[in-house]
């Protein structure tokens, strides 16, 4: 945990969970070991009241956990920043992991007269050749290909600057907020990738869920509702939890 007067490049690593017990050990493992040497990094679950051991094997894995007095992503993002005691928040999706030189990028990107937000590339863990090309696309600096699964770094006062997530969205919360965020400095697509998981994909059918995240998306940008979003993304992908 960052103790006292946090120095300008501490970070702070924030989790949203809700029932990722399957893989929430291993991500933690692989951060702990990715930041064993570094004092100025804590890692927080911010959890949204799992019905299953998500919590508790976050806590065995060495990661602060905060139970959010709201669940959806949006909301527990910001209860875990407002928890944080690091300058720099990185803000993580439970089944993405970051290359292992993230802490260093991310300190560079945010240099003093750098960048003052920013995201990697996207990866699957699945050879896909669509998979790979949507990938691809996402090295492109456009709003319209920032989803959360690429992962999210800013400075903390430009984070609330910005006035944080949009506590009110329950989907697409991440290309909101970039949007706010480019108000207040340049925003960064760096150059490495972060790998994150296909199982919704591979669950769905890789081109039914794109063409329906498509659809979504489009939707969003049209100004169609939140809860119309959202009755039509549970109606369309199977085994989703929000």
């Amino acid at each position: 945990m960052i103790h006292g007067s946090a120095a300008p490049d501490t970070v702070s690593v924030i989790i949203p969970t809700f029932n990722e017990a399957d893989g929430i050990g291993e991500l933690l493992s692989y951060l702990g070991e990715v930041c064993r040497q570094d004092l100025g990094v804590e890692i927080i679950v911010a959890d949204g009241h799992s019905t299953d051991d998500t919590a508790a094997l976050a806590r065995k894995a060495g990661a602060r956990v905060v139970l959010c007095p709201q669940k959806g992503r949006a909301a527990q993002l910001n209860f875990g920043a407002g928890a944080a005691g690091g300058q720099i928040l990185y803000f993580l999706h439970a089944d993405t992991y970051p290359p292992p030189t993230f802490l260093s990028d991310i300190r560079h990107a945010l240099g003093p007269a750098s960048y003052r937000s920013g995201c990697y590339r996207l990866a699957f863990d699945h050879s896909h050749w669509f998979l790979r090309l949507s990938g691809w696309f996402t090295r492109f600096d456009i709003d319209a290909v920032r989803f959360g699964d690429q992962s999210l770094f800013v400075r903390r006062a430009v984070f609330e600057q910005a006035g944080g997530y949009r506590a009110d969205m329950i989907m697409l919360e991440d290309q909101e907020i970039v949007r706010r965020l480019r108000r207040y400095g340049s925003f960064r697509v760096l150059s490495g990738t972060v790998t994150t998981s296909a199982r919704k994909y591979l669950h769905n059918g890789v081109f039914r869920l794109q063409a329906v995240f498509s659809l979504i998306t489009l939707l969003y940008w049209l100004g169609l509702p939140q809860q119309r979003l959202l009755h039509l993304y549970r109606r369309l992908i199977r085994q989703d939890k929000l």
